[in-house]
């Protein structure tokens, strides 16, 4: 995939990856995830879009090493960290990507208090120099996170479910990351907190200069946090752009379709519209190959060679309805 953002560095390739799993039957196997091609730049959200099962946690959990890549390759500031790397290199993808879960509740130690939760990479990594600075660390992660040092006493149940997510990104946060997962950290939790939670994200971005990789499947929330999207369908990649051009004018069918059953805020625009079903029929039946296209800066999509003429007629009416 060609990049015109020559002048941003890069923190995190994903190259050509397949992701597979076994299904019992030597012969046959699950791909949960083919060919995804893309780049995430330093200091910006990316996120990751697609339905249940469309694979993208599934991904996020290979840049982190629980997964394993049956083809391609991922790279990290630079160097492979997908495949066999040494103890050292895997130790360094621990301490530099941090994942903030979809469950706080699951994602915490019933038994543990706040304090070790927090605490639990810097244990690992020996990250002080003696127990004062250790609980100091833990006090800063907690108040940046909008939460006492005194909560650092007790136990996760004690906590709503906002609170708990909050617990669980100071827990990533106090490892001073330069990359964070973030799969679908506020889909558990009430309407009325998610603004928090996003809001606390992106005020810790700005402070840290953070990236983020946000696996989500609600696209007003993406909009939102988001500075560039990529759409997952079945496991392929079918459409990237930043924000505002993915939403302004979508041309991936899948894409139309997952665009038009986000809620609007008018109850008689909401009244009479009808959400857009996708039907796969509407490509090319060709059998011609498929890959990611740059159709103009910066936006790419999964297409065959006749696709991408109508595609581009579909970007040269939106122009000339702007101009």
């Amino acid at each position: 995939m060609s990049n015109n953002n020559e002048d941003r560095e890069v923190i995190l390739s994903i190259r050509h990856v397949d992701i597979s799993f076994d299904t019992g039957n030597k012969k046959k196997k699950f791909v949960a995830v083919k060919d995804a091609n893309f780049d995430i730049y330093k200091g910006e959200t990316f996120a990751l879009v697609g339905e249940s099962g469309s694979g993208k946690t599934t991904l996020g959990r290979a840049i982190l090493r629980i997964n394993e890549c049956s083809a391609g390759e991922i790279l990290f500031e630079g160097k492979r960290i997908s495949g066999k790397i040494s103890r050292e290199e895997d130790r360094n993808v621990v301490r530099n990507i941090q994942m903030i879960f979809q469950d706080p509740a699951a994602s915490l130690n019933e038994r543990a208090t706040i304090e070790y939760c927090v605490s639990e990479g810097l244990y690992n990594f020996h990250l002080y120099k003696d127990e004062e600075e250790r609980v100091s660390k833990v006090d800063k992660a907690l108040q940046d996170v909008g939460l006492l040092p005194e909560h650092k006493s007790r136990y996760p149940h004690e906590f709503s479910g906002g609170q708990r997510q909050r617990v669980g990104i100071a827990r990533a946060m106090i490892m001073d990351p330069k990359f964070i997962v973030a799969d679908e950290p506020i889909s558990a939790l009430d309407v009325s907190i998610r603004a928090q939670v996003l809001n606390l994200m992106n005020k810790l971005k700005a402070e840290k200069n953070l990236t983020y990789l946000f696996i989500a499947h609600d696209l007003s929330v993406v909009r939102f946090i988001a500075d560039r999207i990529a759409v997952i369908h079945l496991g392929e990649i079918v459409e990237i752009a930043d924000a505002e051009t993915l939403f302004e004018c979508p041309l991936h069918p899948y894409t139309i379709s997952l665009l038009s059953s986000v809620p609007m805020p008018d109850p008689v625009v909401e009244r009479t519209r009808r959400a857009i079903v996708y039907d796969p029929s509407v490509l090319d039946q060709s059998g011609a190959p498929r890959e990611m296209r740059e159709i103009r800066r910066g936006h790419f999509i999964y297409a065959t060679e006749s696709e991408m003429e109508k595609y581009e007629a579909r970007v040269r009416e939106y122009e000339s309805f702007r101009a």
